[in-house]
C-alpha cells in the first residue's frame, strides 16, 4: 500500500516544477499531430503522443507479466482485463512476459522494485502500434497505469485502439482524498464500493468514511450493542432546509431512517478498498457531534439526558464528557475499530464542540482544576492528547479537523482544514502535517450553480471551474513547511443527499477536477485543456451509470 505518513520532498517540489517544461510543451506539441487526442484525467506529468500510430487490440492480444507466478501483478491484469474482455468478447490470455520487451500484440506489465518515497506510485507506459509496455516499481504504481491505459480506449467503440504516447507519471501529493458522510444519511455497501471503484478510476488513494455523527451511528461495536440498535436509527428526517436556521415551522418527512455497517461488512470494505489501493480512514467523533452515541449510552454524557437521535441538522449542546468512563468508552470502542481497519490514521472529528456543558459541569470543571488548565478549549486539547495518547500506544495516528488546533495542538496529530487554510498554514509552521479541504473549494455539498436551478445543497457555491483552480499549498508558506502539506481532499456531507443518485450528481464531475489538482503538476493544470479531456471522461461515467452533472458550455466560471 502506499505510504501515506511520508512528505513532499525537496526533489519532488523541483521534479514539478521541472515537469512543467516537457508537459507544456509536449502536450502542446502532440495535440496539433495526434488524430485523436489522449484524454486521460488527471493528465500525467509527462505524456508525449507520438504520431498518428495507435495500439489496436484484438482476438489475438496477450496480457503478459514480468513475474506470473506474482499473484498480485495476475490480479492487477485480470482486474484490467475483465471488463474489456466482457465488451469485445476478445479472450486476452495472461502469460509470462517474453524476454524481450515490445513482443508484437501484447500488453506487458513489468515489476522493477526499487521503491523510493518519490515514486512508489509512479509508473511509465510507452504504447506503439506493435505493442504496449507498462512499468512501475510497485503494484499501486502498476494499477494507476492501469487507470490510464482504461482511459486511452474509446468508451463506445469496436475499434479497440488506444493511441501511441510514452508516459512517465507519479503523482505531486501523497494524500489524495474523498470523503462520504454517511451519519446524516446511510448508503448501502453496493454503493460505497462503486464509489471506491469511481475514485480508484481517477487515482484517489483515500477514503475518508465518516461513520458517526449526531444523527446516526453507522458501525458495529460489539462490545456496545446499543450504539446500533438506538444511535443507528432516528424517528424522521426534518424536510428541506434547517427549521432553526431558516426560523420556519419544523416539518419532518415522517419516514424512519437509519442502518449500519456490520464488522463483516466493514472488512469487506476494507478489502475492497485495498484491492484498489485505496486506504480506508474512519471517523468517529469526539467530544462533540455525539448525540446519537449518547442516546444509547447517556452516562457519557456532562448532564443526565435522556437524548434521542435528532431528527435535524446542526450543532448540539451535548457532548461527550470527560470522565474516566468515557475514556474507556471511547478507548474500548477505537480498539474495536482499529482492529477493523489497518490505515495509518484514525480521525477523530473534534470539530464543532460546543463547551457550554463542560462549562456547567462540575466534573469538567475539577478536570481543568487537576490537570492545571487555563479554560474548556484547553479541556478539549486536553481530550484530544488522550485520545492520541491512546491511538499511538496501538501503532496508529491522529487526524482531527482544525478546531483540534485550539487550546494546544496534540503533539502528533494531523490537521484537517476545512476553515478556510488559516488552520492548515498555522499546523505547518508548527510543523504538524496538514491536509487542506477548505470549504471554498472542496466541499461538494456546495452549490455547483445558481440554487433556483440546482437541487438544495447546503449553502455556497463551488463551481467545477473553482474546484480546479484549487492550490493546496499557500504561498505564504516556506519550502521546509510546504512539505507537510500532504495533500488535499474532497468533502461530501449528506444533510441534503438522501440518495445515492444525489450524492453522485454532487461529487461528479467536481471530483475529476479535484483529481487533477491532487495528482499533476501545479503548473501544467489548464482549464481548456481538461475541460477538453472531460468531455470524454464524462462518456466514461455514462459508461458506469454515474448520475453526474452535466457541464455546460461554456462552463461556468
Amino acid at each position: 500500500m502506499p505510504n501515506k505518513s511520508g512528505h513532499i520532498t525537496h526533489q519532488e517540489l523541483l521534479l514539478n516544477a521541472l515537469q512543467v517544461v516537457s508537459v507544456t510543451v509536449l502536450v502542446l506539441t502532440a495535440a496539433c499531430a495526434a488524430p485523436r487526442p489522449t484524454s486521460v484525467i488527471p493528465l500525467p506529468a509527462y505524456i508525449l503522443e507520438t504520431g498518428a500510430d495507435a495500439f489496436v487490440l484484438d482476438t489475438d492480444t496477450r496480457i503478459a507479466l514480468s513475474d506470473p507466478t506474482d499473484t498480485e501483478l495476475r490480479h492487477l491484469a485480470e482486474s484490467w482485463a475483465e471488463p474489456v474482455r466482457e465488451a469485445s468478447g476478445f479472450s486476452l490470455p495472461v502469460v509470462a512476459a517474453p524476454a524481450v520487451t515490445g513482443e508484437a500484440n501484447t500488453v506487458t506489465l513489468r515489476l522493477s522494485g526499487g521503491t523510493t518515497e518519490a515514486n512508489d506510485e509512479g509508473y511509465r507506459m510507452d504504447v506503439t502500434s506493435r505493442a504496449v509496455d507498462l512499468s512501475a516499481h510497485t503494484p499501486a504504481g502498476l494499477f494507476y497505469g492501469l487507470q490510464t491505459l482504461r482511459q486511452l480506449l474509446p468508451v463506445n467503440s469496436e475499434d479497440w485502439s488506444m493511441p501511441a504516447v510514452v508516459i512517465e507519471d507519479a503523482p505531486r501529493f501523497r494524500y489524495r482524498g474523498m470523503h462520504l458522510d454517511v451519519g446524516r444519511h446511510f448508503f448501502p455497501v453496493t454503493f460505497i464500493k462503486k464509489y471506491i471503484d469511481l475514485l480508484a478510476l481517477y487515482k484517489i488513494n483515500t477514503f475518508h468514511w465518516h461513520l458517526t455523527d449526531d444523527q446516526g451511528w453507522r458501525i458495529e461495536i460489539k462490545k456496545y450493542p446499543k450504539l446500533t440498535e438506538v444511535g443507528a436509527y432516528r424517528q424522521e428526517t426534518v424536510s428541506g432546509k434547517n427549521f432553526e436556521k431558516w426560523d420556519r415551522p419544523y416539518v419532518g418527512d415522517g419516514t424512519p431512517h437509519g442502518g449500519f455497517y456490520t464488522q463483516d461488512e466493514v472488512r469487506e470494505v476494507v478489502a475492497y478498498a485495498r484491492a484498489r489501493y485505496i486506504d480506508v480512514i474512519p471517523e468517529i467523533e469526539m467530544p462533540g457531534h455525539a448525540t446519537a452515541a449518547l442516546a444509547a449510552y447517556p452516562q457519557y454524557a456532562c448532564t443526565d439526558g435522556p437524548f434521542t437521535v435528532p431528527t435535524t441538522w446542526g450543532i448540539f449542546e451535548d457532548i461527550y464528557c470527560p470522565k474516566e468512563e468515557t475514556f474507556q468508552f471511547l478507548e474500548d470502542v477505537l480498539t474495536e475499530v482499529i482492529a477493523l481497519f489497518p490505515s495509518t490514521y484514525i480521525h477523530i472529528g473534534g470539530d464543532e464542540a460546543p463547551k457550554t456543558r463542560w462549562e456547567e459541569s462540575a466534573l469538567a470543571q475539577q478536570v481543568i482544576a487537576r490537570e492545571g488548565l487555563a479554560d474548556e478549549d484547553e479541556l478539549q486539547s486536553y481530550f484530544i492528547r488522550r485520545i492520541e495518547s491512546f491511538l499511538q500506544q496501538h501503532g496508529r495516528r491522529l487526524i482531527g479537523w482544525d478546531e483540534i488546533l485550539e487550546g494546544g495542538l496534540a503533539p502528533q496529530a494531523t490537521v484537517m482544514s476545512w476553515r478556510g487554510m488559516d488552520g492548515g498554514i498555522e499546523a505547518a509552521r508548527q510543523g504538524h502535517d496538514v491536509i487542506m479541504t477548505p470549504t471554498s473549494h472542496t466541499y461538494f455539498d456546495y452549490y455547483q450553480a445558481d440554487p433556483d436551478t440546482e437541487p438544495l445543497a447546503i449553502r455556497g457555491l463551488t463551481t467545477l471551474k473553482k474546484v480546479y483552480d484549487f492550490e493546496p499549498v499557500p504561498s505564504v508558506l516556506s519550502l521546509d513547511e510546504a512539505t507537510h502539506i500532504l495533500g488535499a481532499q474532497g468533502n461530501v456531507w449528506t444533510e441534503y443527499m438522501s440518495t445515492t443518485d444525489y450524492v453522485e450528481y454532487m461529487v461528479f464531475p467536481r471530483m475529476l477536477a479535484l483529481s487533477e489538482v491532487v495528482w499533476s503538476p501545479k503548473n501544467a493544470r489548464n482549464w481548456e485543456s481538461f475541460s477538453r479531456r472531460l468531455a470524454h471522461q464524462l462518456q466514461h461515467l455514462d459508461k458506469l451509470g454515474v448520475n453526474y452533472r452535466p457541464v455546460t458550455a461554456p462552463a461556468t466560471p
